[in-house]
Formats: structure tokens, sequence, C-alpha cells
């Protein structure tokens, strides 16, 4: 009977898989079902970013002048062209040239002015030529237009004259003037065919 009992013990020892405390409870192995798929940080986060939209990758560019509108004054040159005489008269070409960087137009009479060292003005201003009317004349960068300025030689004429040293140059419909200097010699200020004519902008540098 002693031998059997302790065969029993031996038995009960055996299947009870042994808890550290002494108590004979087994816990259970996991199984893989039980596991949490869970993704990693770093899984996430591509995820995320590939769904994300995509940033702007360029600014965008700065607005320019818009073209075709009035030059103003800032944007042209001024020049006197050489002399073209005939029958008792002199005749120069006043040339507005487009120095900007955008095309832009003018249309009509420049204002013209005689002025002596002091600058003080040197007879009236020049008579307009209504023989043509105006017209728009479109400066591409570079372009030019050309206004006559014609008066009788004073030695011809008998008018009396004087020598300016500046031409001042108001683009149309500007109020703020360009000064060339002038080299074409005496011009008529008063007295008789003391008249300074000049005749509307067109295309180009000259006749």
């Amino acid at each position: 009977m002693a031998a059997g009992a302790l065969a029993v013990l031996g038995s009960l020892s055996a299947c009870g898989g042994g808890g550290a405390d002494g108590t004979g409870s087994a816990s259970a192995p996991a199984s893989s079902s039980s596991v949490a798929s869970v993704a990693s940080p770093s899984t996430a986060t591509s995820a995320q970013m590939s769904t994300a939209p995509a940033a702007a990758s360029t600014a965008p560019s700065p607005a320019r002048p818009p073209a075709g509108g009035r030059c103003h004054t800032s944007e042209l040159r001024a020049s006197v062209g050489r002399d073209d005489p005939g029958a008792g008269q002199e005749n120069f070409p006043v040339v507005l040239t487009n120095v900007s960087e955008r095309t832009c137009t003018v249309r009509g009479y420049p204002g013209i002015a005689f002025l002596d060292a002091s600058g003080r003005q040197l007879g009236p201003d020049p008579r307009r030529e209504p023989a043509s009317g105006p017209v728009t004349v479109t400066l591409a960068p570079g372009r030019s237009a050309w206004a006559g300025l014609t008066f009788s030689r004073p030695e011809v004429s008998g008018a009396k004259a004087a020598t300016p040293t500046t031409l001042v140059v108001t683009p149309p419909d500007e109020r703020d003037p360009l000064r060339v200097p002038w080299t074409g010699g005496k011009v008529p200020v008063a007295g008789n065919a003391s008249s300074v004519r000049l005749t509307v902008l067109a295309p180009g540098t000259g006749p």
C-alpha cells in the first residue's frame, strides 16, 4: 500500500506543469491569434507622408508692368536729330526713344521750350501744325518716335534771335520734362516770322 501511494503522488507531479509559487497552477501558452496586429511607428509615419498632398514647389512669379499703356517720362530718352535745312528754314527732328523693358505708346505733340543758360524760356511755345492728325505710336523697347521742329532762319526772316543752351521736351500727357543740350544755333524768339512750328509724333527718328 505504501508503494502504491508513492506511485500516485509521482503521477500527479508530472501532470501539473510546476508553477513557480508551488501551487501547481500552469499558465497556458499564448497562441499566435492573440498577438495584436499593430503597425510600427515608422510604418505609420510613412503611410501618412505618402497620402499627404504635395506642397507647391515654386512661388508665384512677380507681376510685370502691363504692356501697351502710355509711355512715362522715366521710360523715355529725348534727343535732337540732325538738321535738314531747306528754303530758308531749319528742320530738326525731336526724338523720343523707349528705354524701358516694356512696350508703351505715345500720341500727339510733345511739349517743347527753349531755355537760356539761366533756365529762362526763350520765345513762346512752338505753334502746333494741324496738317496731320495725331496717331498712336507703339514703341517696343529701343524704338523711337519723332516730331518735326521747324523755324525760319533769323538772318533770313529778320526776326529777333537768341541762342538757347537747352531744349526741354515733355512727352505727351506727362508733367515731368526731359532736358537736351541745344546745339542748333540761334532760334527766332520775337518779331517777324518768329514762329517755331511743331508736328505730331510719328514712328521712327526722322523723315
